[in-house]
């Protein structure tokens, strides 16, 4: 299933990226392969992952402290939120 990022999501990956390649040289594109990764798994397996009530689902990251909020679409997944877990549980509804 393909899938659409909402532009808030775009961006928290972009900031996520961008602080951690200022911590560590190259971490920075560790964090964006481990977004890829998480993505594939949510597309090939979109009911596979924790349900947030009943619209929308939750895909834990792997190497780090973050959460992928989607929906899923007719013909596609909606990417909401690249979500850190230290922020508030909803946060990532500002995005909707």
């Amino acid at each position: 299933m393909t899938f659409k990022l909402l532009p808030p999501a775009a961006r928290e990956i972009r900031e996520a990226a961008r602080f951690y390649e200022s911590k560590v040289l190259g971490l920075g594109s560790d964090f964006v392969a481990e977004i890829r990764a998480a993505i594939r798994r949510i597309a090939a397996y979109p009911q596979a992952w924790f349900p947030l009530g009943d619209t929308f689902r939750r895909c834990r990251t792997h190497r780090f402290p973050y959460g992928i909020i989607y929906t899923i679409e007719p013909d596609h997944i909606l990417i909401v939120s690249v979500m850190h877990f230290h922020r508030h549980p909803d946060s990532w509804r500002k995005n909707l």
